[in-house]
């Protein structure tokens, strides 16, 4: 067998967001959000798109967006590259989703709890010796809480999870193990089989059950990642590369400016590799 990447966007909306396969949200949510515990008993799967209550603001699309049966909403975003104004845009989404839950004139106090549950393919906070982080609203110098949790903000860093199929323990393990290596599997392991909700996942993510049309927009996306990628990986050579040979030409020019005195301006350019040019000017503005 040969599995989808559960960590593409067309793969995890499969995956999780699929009304059919609620049982799968439902165990992965209580792995991640509840520690394996069976807190959430059932949820209805919303309408990913939040519209704006005023005019001028902007729309948004999440991944997942659910109701509990708490009342709480949560909404489920799977990124994988590590994009400027991702961090301000989880704050955003997250506010958005608890706002809209009102109409004009209605009572604060029927505002419901909100959490931003966001799955990274990189890290967001190598400070933080954890693979699951939550965040919620704290006084600055005394980090007393707030009076009510209504906002809470919880990342899953893929990278910093390393344990092996055998030292898969708990619920949370196993689903965290899942997202990160399903697409190298060849067969469900035993251990993971056993979930129900696990196995399940496996099924939808089987490439067998896939049309065509399906597994042309899963490789257009992978492509479009690598793409993505390279890109940035070439972006921060040339960032380097830059850093490097300005700081190379500055100590170059530091070394010239000593040798002004003590050497022609033809043997300190073949020295320090600057131009005539560029010895010359700085003889006129030493």
């Amino acid at each position: 067998m040969r599995f989808i990447n559960p960590k593409t966007d067309f793969a995890f909306k499969k995956i999780f967001g699929d009304e059919q396969n609620k049982d799968i949200l439902i165990s992965f949510l209580n792995a991640i959000l509840y520690q394996g515990n069976s807190a959430i008993e059932s949820l209805e799967i919303l309408n990913p798109y939040q519209p704006p209550k005023i005019r001028g603001v902007k729309d948004t699309y999440l991944d997942i967006r659910a109701k509990l049966n708490n009342e709480q909403t949560v909404i489920i975003e799977m990124q994988v590259l590590n994009v400027e104004g991702f961090e301000k845009r989880i704050l955003y989404n997250a506010a958005k989703a608890y706002s809209i839950q009102l109409d004009t004139g209605a009572d604060y106090t029927l505002l419901n709890p909100v959490i931003a549950l966001t799955i990274t393919d990189f890290e967001m906070f190598p400070n933080l010796d954890k693979v699951i982080s939550n965040f919620i609203l704290k006084e600055k110098d005394f980090l007393v809480d707030y009076l009510i949790y209504d906002i809470e903000l919880v990342f899953v860093e893929l990278p910093k999870f390393g344990k092996k199929l055998e030292e898969l323990e708990t619920l949370t393990d196993k689903w965290i193990y899942f997202l990160k290596n399903a697409k190298s599997l060849e067969v469900v392991p035993e251990e993971m089989g056993e979930i129900p909700a696990i196995q399940k996942a496996f099924e939808v993510a089987n490439r067998v059950g896939l049309t065509r049309e399906e597994l042309e927009d899963l490789e257009h996306q992978e492509i479009y990642i690598q793409d993505q990628r390279n890109a940035i990986t070439k972006a921060v050579k040339q960032a380097v590369s830059q850093a490097v040979s300005q700081a190379t030409k500055e100590k170059a020019i530091e070394i010239a400016k000593g040798l002004l005195d003590v050497l022609d301006e033809a043997t300190i350019a073949q020295t320090t590799g600057l131009s005539i040019e560029e010895i010359q000017k700085l003889k006129q503005s030493s």
